[in-house]
């Protein structure tokens, strides 16, 4: 595993040159959609006391602060500020399956271009980031800090960190996130899912946490072309499998199985508390994002 102290390499100039597109293309998303949204949305923690000054007619008589008040002879009330620091985490899927893709990106690169928005607009907005990278192991964790310089790491890590293990432990990276962070935290968990046993560990977290799930796909997993005999390999235990892809049954069976398997996760992530948004390589991730950034703010 990874960390905050590790040494950067000079990157090669084809992947600096990614990672200077991506900066440029979120840094755009940010200032023109996604800052305005993300701060109605997410506005801190609460109220927190700033100062007493002294009772003005109109107060609230229950923001007296009684002991001032008997220690100076006149009435004083609290003042109170918001408190709008907040800590974002970003806690990516890495694994084997996250690679694959059949439109212009793969699941690993759309979650390194969503998350690159999501890390530019938290540190806009004043509040700390950290990322964690997860397989079936931690792959890397960087701790929440604020500036425009440690969002650009996240960004270089996303792009550029290349996983010890292929499998896929949710519960593990959840587990991992309630031991590393102290305090509440706003948790982006940008997976494709695909694991077992994990609800346990994601409950805990989301009781703590606020945790909201941008769930990650791709078109061939939700139906397969008209393409004949296709060879299909597991990315995570290297499993094969031929599919019939010619057979108009066959992939009506396919459709209707991963169709019943997406909404059997929508409402075990509900249960558990997690808000899920779709992000899918064959469609633009903004409106999805900006949809629910907007009904959220209209729960609030």
């Amino acid at each position: 595993m990874t960390s905050a102290t590790d040494t950067t390499p000079l990157l090669p100039p084809e992947l600096l040159r990614q990672v200077r597109r991506l900066e440029v293309r979120a840094r755009r998303l940010v200032a023109d959609l996604f800052l305005g949204q993300y701060h109605s949305v997410f506005r801190g923690r609460g109220l927190e006391f700033s100062e007493v000054r002294q009772y003005q007619p109109g107060d609230d008589v229950r923001i007296i602060d009684w002991n001032v008040t008997a220690r100076l002879g006149e009435p004083y009330v609290k003042k109170y500020v918001e408190e709008r620091e907040l800590t974002v985490v970003l806690a990516v899927d890495v694994s084997g399956s996250q690679e694959f893709g059949t439109r212009e990106q793969t699941k690993r690169q759309v979650a390194a271009e969503v998350g690159a928005v999501l890390a530019l607009a938290a540190v806009a907005n004043q509040d700390r980031v950290g990322l964690l990278a997860f397989s079936d192991a931690v792959e890397a964790f960087v701790p929440p800090r604020k500036g425009s310089r440690h969002a650009l790491r996240l960004v270089r890590d996303l792009l550029t960190l290349r996983p010890a293990r292929g499998g896929t432990d949710l519960g593990a990276a959840m587990a991992y996130l309630e031991r590393a962070l102290r305090r509440r935290a706003i948790v982006f968990l940008l997976s494709d899912f695909l694991d077992t046993g994990f609800e346990g560990a994601l409950r805990r977290a989301a009781r703590r946490h606020d945790v909201i799930a941008l769930a990650l796909s791709d078109p061939a997993e939700l139906a397969l072309p008209a393409a004949g005999l296709i060879e299909a390999e597991d990315a995570e235990t290297g499993e094969r499998v031929w599919l019939d892809a010619g057979d108009a049954a066959a992939r009506e069976r396919y459709a209707s199985e991963a169709a019943q398997a997406r909404e059997g996760r929508r409402r075990t992530l509900a249960s558990l508390g997690v808000d899920v948004v779709e992000v899918s390589t064959g469609a633009s991730y903004v409106e999805p994002l900006l949809g629910y950034f907007r009904s959220r703010a209209r729960r609030r």
